[in-house]
């Protein structure tokens, strides 16, 4: 059995949206001393849409593969869809990782939500928070009941 999926691989040996955007509307950047991973990402955002994506990363292979899969997977989509992207989801859409290898998945995932943070922070909305609490609870009305 291969330690890495072929889907793994081709993203190590030909990552996807590597870069910088100089002129980015929200930089994320993540670490972990644990394993010495570091990642950073530049999100440029049109409308509520993510329209470009690059990440630098320093790490190994899996999280590589990790950022590329991520940035694939939010390229084009609406800012709202991209603060859900979990570390589950660049895992699977990786046909998988290695256990001890999960928590690069997680730090694809932080760096994302924290460039999509910095991108409100910067914009003065607290858009993020409303997006994440829509997740539960009832709708409610413009007076504000349930």
């Amino acid at each position: 059995m291969a330690l890495y999926s072929e889907k793994v691989m081709e993203h190590f040996r030909n990552p996807r949206n590597v870069g910088v955007i100089e002129d980015a509307d929200g930089i994320g950047e993540v670490g972990n001393a644990k394993c010495g991973d570091i990642m950073k990402m530049y999100l440029k955002i049109d409308d509520e849409m993510i329209t470009d994506v690059k990440f630098e990363t320093f790490g190994c292979g899996s999280a590589i593969a990790s950022s590329s899969m991520a940035t694939e997977l939010i390229k084009g989509k609406p800012v709202s869809e991209a603060m859900m992207l979990t570390n589950k989801a660049v895992a699977e859409a990786l046909d998988g990782l290695p256990d001890y290898k999960m928590h690069c998945s997680v730090l694809a995932e932080e760096a994302i939500k924290s460039a999509l943070d910095d991108y409100y922070s910067r914009h003065g909305s607290d858009r993020a928070e409303d997006e994440s609490s829509k997740k539960i609870g009832r709708p409610v009305d413009a007076a504000g009941r349930s």
